[in-house]
């Protein structure tokens, strides 16, 4: 795919959505990092909904952590690995109390020594907390940006850094938003909905359900 097919997907992913973020419910970056610790291998959907019982009764590190296993456990029941993810929470909270007065670091590195925090996890933060052109790269992404031809890889890496690379700058910001929207929604796993795929006439898969 040529720069110039790739900066147009982009153009027409802007003008269906000005404005893209995350679909997890958040306030501040503390709360963005518990959603998103709580967000692997679970839907959005159902994040919201234990977070919406969760943070009313603590939503800083010292909260939660005072808060404790078996009332954090009650929150997250409903969701799946729900008891590694809440020792990896309160591990979290310890960590942030002890080296960071509470507060979410924002460095990668910080970020990746947190219990539950992997590269992916640190990219949505550093992007959708605190503005940085990141690009995390999950099934989604790593679906569409394969598919389309935008920015083939072999891994989550591969794409990510590709991805990097060939997003036009001014769209860098808000790349990880628009493709995994687009994927969750238009360019699915067992059967795209190319008929409604906005840019479907850039796209370079060769298997188009319209």
């Amino acid at each position: 795919m040529n720069s110039v097919k790739r900066h147009e997907i982009f153009v027409c992913l802007k003008s269906a959505n000005p404005h893209p973020t995350t679909e997890l419910e958040y306030q501040t970056p503390f709360e963005l990092l518990i959603a998103v610790i709580l967000s692997a291998q679970a839907t959005d959907k159902s994040v919201n909904l234990a977070t919406r019982k969760l943070f009313p009764q603590a939503n800083t590190a010292q909260q939660l952590f005072e808060l404790g296993a078996a009332r954090l456990l009650d929150c997250i029941k409903s969701i799946g690995l729900y008891k590694t993810k809440a020792k990896n929470i309160l591990a979290t909270c310890q960590l942030l109390i002890q080296q960071y007065d509470g507060e979410v670091p924002r460095t990668r590195a910080q970020l990746e020594k947190l219990p539950g925090v992997g590269r992916k996890t640190a990219n949505v933060i550093l992007n959708t907390a605190f503005g940085e052109p990141t690009i995390a790269v999950d099934t989604h992404i790593f679906r569409v940006a394969n598919r389309t031809g935008l920015a083939p890889g072999k891994n989550v890496l591969e794409v990510e850094r590709k991805l990097l690379k060939v997003v036009p700058k001014e769209y860098r910001h808000d790349a990880h938003h628009w493709l995994i929207l687009h994927g969750r929604y238009i360019c699915k796993a067992r059967k795209p909905e190319c008929a409604k795929c906005i840019i479907a006439h850039l796209c370079e898969f060769k298997d188009k359900t319209i």
